[in-house]
C-alpha cells in the first residue's frame, strides 16, 4: 500500500481575514501541520491544490461579470488571483511538507484538486500512477466545496479514500453535514486524524513482518 495525502485550498483568500473565509480555516493550517509533524511517514507522496485564478477575467463564470453580486452558488467573490497574497498557502501550513502542487481554476471553475495540473502541466491523476500510489487521504478547506469534489472524484477513480474531518472546514454547518455523509455514500472513509493513525501499522508490526 502506498498512501497519498491531498491537501486541498488551505490558501489565504480560504481562511481567516480572506476574501472568501471558512471559520477555522487557519486552525486547519495549523493542524495539517501538526498531523504531518508527526506523522509524515504514513505518506509516500503529499500534494497540495491551490486555486489560482486568471486576473481581470470571470474564470468562465466562477466570478460575476463586473458591475454584479456573486451568488455565493455558481459565482463568487474575487479569490485566489494568481500570485497574488491571497492566493498563497496559509502561513501555518508547513510547505516543506509538500511534496507536489497543483494549480486549478486557471481561466475555468474547478473545485476538485484533480482539475488541477503541476507547473510542467502533469495532472493529478498522472503524478498519483507515476508514484504508485494505492490509497488516499484528503483534507483541507472547503469540506463542502473542494473537498466534497476531491473525495467524490477520488471515489470515481477508484481509489481507497479516507477524509480527515477534523482536518477540514467547512462553510456551513447544513452544507458540511451533507458533504460528509454524501462522501461516506460515495464510499470514502471518513473519519479523523487521531482515528486514522490508530488504524495504521505500529513500528513493531513493521517489524514483525520483516
Amino acid at each position: 500500500m502506498k498512501t497519498a495525502l491531498i491537501v486541498v485550498d488551505v490558501q489565504n483568500d480560504f481562511t481567516e481575514g480572506g476574501s472568501l473565509p471558512v471559520t477555522g480555516g487557519g486552525d486547519v493550517a495549523a493542524g495539517i501541520t501538526a498531523f504531518l509533524d508527526a506523522h509524515r511517514a504514513l505518506f509516500a507522496l503529499v500534494c497540495a491544490s491551490q486555486d489560482w485564478h486568471v486576473p481581470d477575467s470571470t474564470n468562465g463564470g466562477h466570478f460575476p461579470p463586473p458591475g454584479e453580486e456573486p451568488n455565493f452558488r455558481t459565482t463568487w467573490p474575487l479569490h485566489c488571483i494568481e500570485e497574488t497574497q491571497g492566493a498563497q498557502f496559509h502561513p501555518a501550513l508547513d510547505t516543506r511538507h509538500i511534496d507536489v502542487d497543483v494549480k486549478k481554476g486557471i481561466g475555468a471553475p474547478a473545485y476538485s484538486a484533480f482539475q488541477g495540473e503541476t507547473a510542467d502541466g502533469t495532472s493529478l491523476t498522472d503524478v498519483l500512477a507515476a508514484r504508485g500510489i494505492t490509497d488516499l487521504v484528503v483534507c483541507g478547506l472547503a469540506t463542502d466545496y473542494c473537498v466534497q469534489q476531491t473525495v467524490l472524484d477520488a471515489c470515481s477513480h477508484k481509489y481507497p479514500v479516507t477524509m480527515l474531518r477534523d482536518l477540514s472546514a467547512g462553510v456551513a454547518p447544513d452544507t458540511t453535514t451533507q458533504a460528509l455523509a454524501k462522501m461516506a455514500t460515495a464510499g470514502a472513509h471518513v473519519t479523523t486524524s487521531t482515528e486514522y493513525v490508530a488504524t495504521m501499522p505500529t513500528h513493531d508490526d513493521d517489524d514483525a513482518r520483516r
